[in-house]
C-alpha cells in the first residue's frame, strides 16, 4: 500500500503536472476565446471588421506562443531519485471486479 501522498518536489504536483513561468504565455491563445472583448467593427483591415482579422491574427500568434512554451519547458529535469510510493495494486489497469 502507499505510505502517503507523493511529494511536491521539483515543482510537480501530485498529478504529475509541472509549473513554469513560461506557461503564462498560454493565456494569449486562450484570449481569442473571449470574443465579447474583441467584438468590434472598427478598425477595418482590407474591409474586414476588427473581429475577423483579429481572429486570423491570433492563429499564428497562438502557434508561436504554444511552440515557445514547448521549446522552453521540454528539457526540464524530472525528479527520478525519489522512490515511487505506488504499489502494484495502484498501478494495475486490469479488471475492476
Amino acid at each position: 500500500m502507499a505510505s502517503g501522498p507523493p511529494s511536491n518536489a521539483g515543482g510537480t504536483s501530485p498529478t504529475g503536472l509541472r509549473w513554469n513561468a513560461w506557461n503564462l504565455l498560454l493565456i494569449i491563445p486562450l484570449a481569442m476565446l473571449f470574443t465579447p472583448m474583441i467584438n468590434l467593427d472598427e478598425p477595418r483591415v482590407l474591409g474586414l471588421p476588427f473581429f475577423y482579422w483579429s481572429q486570423f491574427a491570433f492563429v499564428p500568434i497562438g502557434v508561436i506562443c504554444v511552440g515557445l512554451v514547448y521549446v522552453k519547458t521540454k528539457d526540464e529535469p524530472v525528479v527520478t531519485d525519489k522512490p515511487d510510493h505506488l504499489s502494484v495494486d495502484d498501478l494495475d489497469e486490469g479488471d475492476k471486479r
